[in-house]
């Protein structure tokens, strides 16, 4: 005959399995929403419908909000509510219309991955970095068949000769697969993994970001690694640490230059290496070029409180986007959105720095996310990284990291 104590260490049993079971069903729609993100040539894209799928699953299993995530809420809001202001004249403009809605979107994405992430945080946090892997192996692998025409690919997977794989613009692939290459190196830094088995890791994801010849992906990399190692260096609880990351990153430098060594002996990698690899191009140049653009449209926006319009910067420069985040702010959101923007990117560099100095078994995370965001911030200077939702995916388990009431990282 069961006792009272059987039947409540049966119920404690059941209460447990149904645990594992939610968190299981956590992990794997995080794990599919970056592993889905490799697909952007179609709109909306599988990361779109995975994300909705992530929603469901934590609004069924629970998710908390933090009064340490108000800041972010508040300063997306107030960004789109300024771009929402700015639509009015053009509401007849569907592409206007579909900007804002992006920009909403992306806005309840970085709230949400925010909350997230600020339970159970190292566990989701690695199972975000493996489905990310998986994803950029995914698109490196579509660009470089596309860049080789492998079966007819170059058509699909290619563009102007460099390979954007499954993105549109292969100004997008190169910085998005900077993050998974990141923390591969970090491991091997930090010795939570050889240095051959690192290297092979992000050797095929490398490939793909070389041959799109991005200048911003190529910038992005060795200023967010060089971030990295610097921070890794300076948490080294020991000597001998230290010195394990001064040998191994010349050992990988060293590689690295064999590497490319050996791609530019091919006469077309070298040919459009050559071209992509000065800091100037043509449509950068003048005062109609994209720098010229730029600074002509700043007395313009100082007169324009609600700005130009969303996407109206092309109508007035030659049919060019700014490619200046900052710059777009005031344009496509007015000064309310503008400001916004700025406040939020300070703040951003605050809670930041802060971060990645905090110990705790999250702390290496850390410093791999908010050296690539950090960078991905400053290359908004010269790129449009406002609608990248990678960016979004880092700003959003940044400030989810920043907002942890424990250092330890970990789920209470």
């Amino acid at each position: 005959m069961s006792t009272l104590a059987d039947h409540a260490e049966i119920g404690s049993g059941r209460r447990r399995g149904l645990a594992i079971s939610y968190a299981a069903i956590t992990r794997g729609a995080l794990w599919l929403l970056t592993a889905s993100s490799w697909v952007a040539l179609i709109e909306p894209s599988p990361y779109e419908i995975s994300f909705l799928l992530v929603v469901l699953v934590f609004a069924v299993t629970g998710i908390r909000f933090s009064q340490r995530l108000l800041p972010l809420a508040f300063l997306l809001l107030a960004f789109n509510i300024g771009g929402l202001f700015s639509l009015i004249p053009w509401m007849s403009d569907p592409d206007a219309v579909r900007f804002m809605a992006v920009s909403l979107y992306l806005m309840v994405t970085a709230v949400v991955l925010a909350a997230i992430i600020a339970e159970d945080s190292l566990r989701r946090l690695e199972t975000l970095r493996k489905g990310y892997l998986f994803a950029v192996w995914c698109a490196s692998i579509a660009g470089i068949l596309g860049y080789f025409n492998v079966a007819g690919l170059g058509d699909s997977f290619t563009l102007y000769g460099r390979a954007s794989g499954t993105f549109k613009d292969p100004n997008v692939l190169g910085p998005y697969l900077v993050l998974p290459i990141v923390f591969g190196l970090q491991h091997i830094l930090i010795g939570r993994c050889g240095l051959l088995r690192g290297l092979l890791s992000i050797s095929v994801p490398l490939a793909a970001l070389f041959l799109t010849f991005s200048r911003g992906g190529w910038g992005n990399l060795a200023a967010s690694v060089l971030i990295m190692v610097t921070l890794c260096f300076l948490v080294a609880p020991d000597a001998s640490r230290r010195a394990r990351i001064v040998a191994l990153t010349l050992a990988t430098l060293m590689l690295a230059a064999v590497a490319l060594t050996i791609a530019l002996s091919f006469d077309d990698i070298r040919a459009v290496f050559q071209e992509r690899a000065t800091l100037d191009q043509s449509y950068d140049q003048g005062v109609t070029g994209r720098f010229g653009s730029q600074l002509r449209s700043i007395p313009l926006l100082l007169d324009a409180p609600n700005g130009f319009g969303p996407l109206r910067f092309r109508w007035i420069f030659n049919q060019q986007d700014p490619h200046n985040v900052y710059v777009n702010a005031f344009a496509s959101y007015g000064w309310l959105g503008g400001f916004a923007w700025l406040a939020l990117t300070m703040a951003t560099f605050y809670i930041g720095f802060r971060l990645v100095f905090r110990p705790g078994p999250t702390q290496h995370h850390a410093i791999a996310l908010w050296s690539v965001l950090f960078v991905t911030i400053l290359q908004g200077v010269q790129i449009d990284t406002d609608h990248w939702r990678h960016f979004y995916l880092m700003l959003g388990l940044v400030w989810g990291l920043a907002a942890l009431p424990r250092a330890d990282g970990l789920a209470r």
